[in-house]
């Protein structure tokens, strides 16, 4: 995987962004309200972190989010792919206070909070309980886990998916097995949420999404659990 992403580096955000043009929107956008979601849902449950860990954090879209959202006072974001950190530390390395680093680097027990958006698509099946029990290790004791994928039954992500070159060998995962996944490698799931049902021309739609949130039918989906 991280072959194929430092050759996409210095262009991934253009190939993402033509796989989200039927949706109207950015990657921002996205991010934006990821955050946004997942801080109200951290709010339900009493938890302000303070450290945060971005796994697999490619070329660093999050990272302004987890500080201007979250609020959180230090991020780490590890990736496989030496390219994309590069280009992550080019660009938020000297804004926030946010380490880059290889994903089998991070310390132990070290962050309140691990996320991580459309990761686990590139792993490969038999890697994914590995990658699962790499992210609690990083949790303290009671820390939690956002972990967002692209919801398999949507078939607008499905289309977009096919649209960017980097999803070509992708394998879904689906929001059961993310809970499997999750309650096998230790964690307890707390919720599972379906967001970003509309694109941009039914906008004045989206006032209902908070309405929706249980309908497996969004385009992505957050399952949050603890450790």
């Amino acid at each position: 995987m991280n072959a194929e992403f430092d050759a996409v580096a210095s262009d991934y955000d253009e190939q993402l962004n033509r796989g989200l043009s039927l949706s109207g929107e950015t990657k921002d956008y996205f991010a934006e309200g990821r955050m946004r979601w997942l801080r109200q849902r951290l709010l339900e449950f009493g938890v302000t972190p303070s450290s945060a860990l971005d796994f697999g954090c490619g070329t660093g879209t999050a990272t302004p989010w987890f500080f201007d959202v979250l609020g959180v006072q230090e991020l780490t974001g590890c990736d496989p792919s030496e390219e994309s950190l590069k280009v992550a530390a080019t660009l938020y390395g000297g804004k926030f206070p946010v380490r880059f680093c290889q994903a089998d680097e991070e310390a132990s027990e070290r962050v309140d909070l691990a996320f991580c958006n459309g990761v686990f698509h590139h792993i490969l099946p038999q890697d994914r309980a590995t990658a699962f029990a790499q992210v609690y290790r990083a949790l303290r004791p009671n820390g939690v886990f956002a972990f967002w994928e692209n919801n398999p039954w949507n078939p607008g992500t499905r289309w977009a998916m096919s649209r960017v070159p980097f999803d070509a060998d992708a394998i879904m995962i689906r929001p059961s097995e993310a809970r499997g996944l999750l309650k096998a490698a230790g964690f307890r799931p707390l919720l599972t949420d379906f967001l970003f049902y509309f694109p941009r021309c039914l906008s004045a739609l989206r006032v209902l999404e908070k309405a929706l949130v249980k309908l497996p039918l969004g385009g992505q989906y957050l399952v949050l659990a603890q450790k």
